[in-house]
């Protein structure tokens, strides 16, 4: 048995509008959108400043990119595996302030909000919920306790 379902085109459209709206998602794709750009931006520090300063104090004027070891015909380019190495931990470093330590730290400091005073309590003979200052209950006609005294019943008619 053929059996399609046709979804309308403007069903689909507001399905997926509010899909990709959702606070959430727009917060994920510019941390994303972010994340790249500081990427790159650390690549390039590691790639413009920190390498060729480590390549001229150690390599004789070579640059990292031509760090490499040549095994059995095979170019092993360990100058480039050493820059990526340290691209990968100055973005966990920074990441690890930034999300970590500083985003605990405002975490910790923002107060809970006091916990509210309860505005009900139960009567002790019919458990029925009443107003916290009531001295009498509505539903039983009890009499109720100033604290913790006993609550006397209701007298017979």
């Amino acid at each position: 048995m053929d059996m399609k379902v046709k979804v309308p085109f403007s069903t689909l459209w507001q399905e997926f509008k509010t899909f990709a709206f959702k606070g959430n998602m727009v917060d994920l794709a510019v941390g994303v959108i972010i994340g790249a750009a500081f990427g790159r931006v650390v690549s390039s520090l590691v790639d413009h400043v920190l390498m060729p300063l480590l390549a001229a104090a150690g390599a004789g004027g070579k640059g990292y990119e031509d760090w490499s070891v040549t095994i059995r015909g095979s170019e092993v380019k360990y100058g480039l595996f050493i820059g990526a190495i340290i691209n990968f931990l100055l973005i966990a470093a920074v990441i690890f302030v930034i999300i970590v330590k500083l985003l605990g730290t405002v975490v910790k400091r923002a107060v809970p909000p006091a916990p509210s005073e309860p505005t009900q309590k139960e009567c002790p003979l019919c458990l029925s919920t009443i107003p916290i200052k009531a001295r009498k209950c509505s539903h039983c006609t009890a009499d109720l306790p100033e604290g913790d005294a006993p609550i006397s019943a209701p007298a017979p008619a």
